[in-house]
């Protein structure tokens, strides 16, 4: 008996950014949804920087060039918020 496997495409579809949440759309229909706070370059940004975003890596990324900040759907899928810094 065959089972029929859907291959899993991580490439970004979407990327929709709501006050408190960052929610990115794969190719394969699944969305990964993380708290904007992980992420403190894109929660201190303003609207129009955060809606100026690139999908980079061969699909496997995301770019906000304002904010030199990137993404890696691996990373979001792993739960991987954005290392801290010391407070320089």
């Amino acid at each position: 008996m065959g089972i029929l496997a859907v291959g899993a495409d991580e490439r970004v579809k979407k990327v929709t950014i709501g006050a408190d949440t960052l929610s990115v759309q794969l190719m394969d229909g699944r969305t990964i949804a993380v708290p904007l706070a992980w992420y403190p370059r894109l929660a201190n940004a303003d609207p129009e920087q955060l809606a100026r975003w690139e999908i980079a890596g061969a699909g496997y990324g995301i770019h906000w060039p304002d904010l030199d900040e990137d993404l890696s759907t691996e990373g979001l899928l792993r739960g991987a918020p954005a290392p801290r810094t010391s407070g320089r």
